[in-house]
C-alpha cells in the first residue's frame, strides 16, 4: 500500500518560513506530478502548489505565488515546498498529492499542520 510521508510542518511567527516535504513508501509507482493541497479551519480544501515530473513545470495558487517554491528529487521521488514570508491566512492543514503516469486515482498523505502566529 502507497503512504505518503510528510514532513517540516510546525508553528512559526508571519514572515517566518518552513519547508514541507513529501516521500511516498510502499510499492514503487510512476509519478506524473506531486504537490500540495491545503484545508484552513472552516474551509474547503483547496490546491497550493504542484511540480510535474516530466518537465518540472510548477503551478501556484495566486496567493502564494512568489513566496512558495515547489521543487522535487525525481531519484527520491520527493517533493517539497518551500514556504517563504509565511502569513497567518497560510494557516491550514497541508495535504501532499501524487498523481500518477498511470491509470490509478491519486494518493494522499495524511497531513500536516502550518500555524503562522500573527
Amino acid at each position: 500500500q502507497v503512504r505518503l510521508i510528510e514532513s517540516g510542518g510546525g508553528l512559526v511567527q508571519a514572515g517566518g518560513s518552513l519547508s514541507l516535504s513529501c516521500t511516498p513508501s510502499g510499492p514503487a509507482f510512476d509519478v506524473k506530478a506531486m504537490g500540495w493541497f491545503r484545508r484552513a479551519p472552516g474551509k474547503e480544501r483547496e490546491f497550493v502548489a504542484a511540480i510535474r515530473w516530466d518537465d518540472d513545470s510548477t503551478y501556484y495558487t495566486r496567493s502564494v505565488k512568489g513566496r512558495f517554491t515547489a521543487s522535487r528529487d525525481s531519484a527520491k521521488n520527493t517533493v517539497y515546498l518551500q514556504m517563504n514570508n509565511l502569513q497567518p491566512d497560510d494557516t491550514a492543514v497541508y495535504y501532499c498529492n501524487a498523481a500518477q503516469a498511470g491509470p490509478g486515482g491519486d494518493y494522499w498523505g495524511q497531513g500536516i499542520e502550518v500555524t503562522v502566529s500573527s
